[in-house]
């Protein structure tokens, strides 16, 4: 006998490929009404919502009471720290769901979903939170698990150019995306410029800098 979470599921899904995603949701809310603490189809019925039918609080509500039932579930807080980011009035919530995200997948053996999660973090922390300090700390822990990955580096690399003004940190990981991707104008024009304005003729950074490095 086949599970009736997996066929509402299945059902729901095949209704999303035709593009009837209140139907999906209609299916998905019909099992929940007789199984409400199964979290499967809540999540799926958490992404129609989002995805489907463009409703983010509905969608919210439905991740929240996953989390609530289950705190521990990757799933759920990966779409809710995904559909949270960018609302100014779940800052807080979403920096917290992001802490215990990144906790639970420091603990398993997928440095790849890892370093994914801490890249999204960080520029979290950047844009909606600000603390550029805290954002490095996470783009070099993204850089520690997926060191291969270019667009860490390059997005971190971004931070310390616009951020934190650590030109020689900068310098190191713009070399970095080059080496990584050999055919990046950005990276290419970005390091010219780097260099032209903040490093003498023998790519040291000029006087003044180091100067202002150290007083730091």
């Amino acid at each position: 006998m086949a599970d009736p979470a997996y066929a509402a599921i299945t059902k729901a899904k095949n209704q999303e490929s035709n593009g009837n995603f209140a139907g999906a949701a209609e299916t998905l809310e019909n099992y929940l009404a007789t199984d409400p603490h199964c979290t499967s189809p809540r999540l799926e019925l958490a992404r129609v919502y989002q995805y489907g039918l463009k409703d983010t609080k509905t969608a919210v509500m439905q991740i929240d009471i996953v989390l609530d039932l289950e705190p521990d579930n990757i799933d759920a807080l990966k779409i809710a720290t995904s559909i949270k980011t960018s609302d100014k009035t779940k800052i807080d919530e979403c920096e917290e769901e992001f802490e215990h995200l990144g906790h639970l997948l420091a603990g398993r053996n997928d440095p790849v979903e890892f370093a994914q999660v801490a890249g999204l973090y960080a520029v979290f922390l950047r844009k909606q939170k600000m603390d550029f300090e805290k954002s490095a700390e996470w783009y070099r822990k993204a850089i520690a698990a997926d060191p291969d990955n270019y667009a860490y580096h390059q997005n971190y690399a971004v931070l310390l150019l616009n951020d934190l003004k650590d030109y020689q940190a900068a310098k190191e990981e713009l070399e970095t995306v080059m080496r990584l991707r050999p055919g990046s104008e950005e990276a290419k024009k970005n390091y010219d410029l780097l260099m032209r304005r903040k490093f003498d003729k023998n790519g040291n950074l000029k006087k003044g800098l180091m100067d202002r490095i150290r007083r730091r």
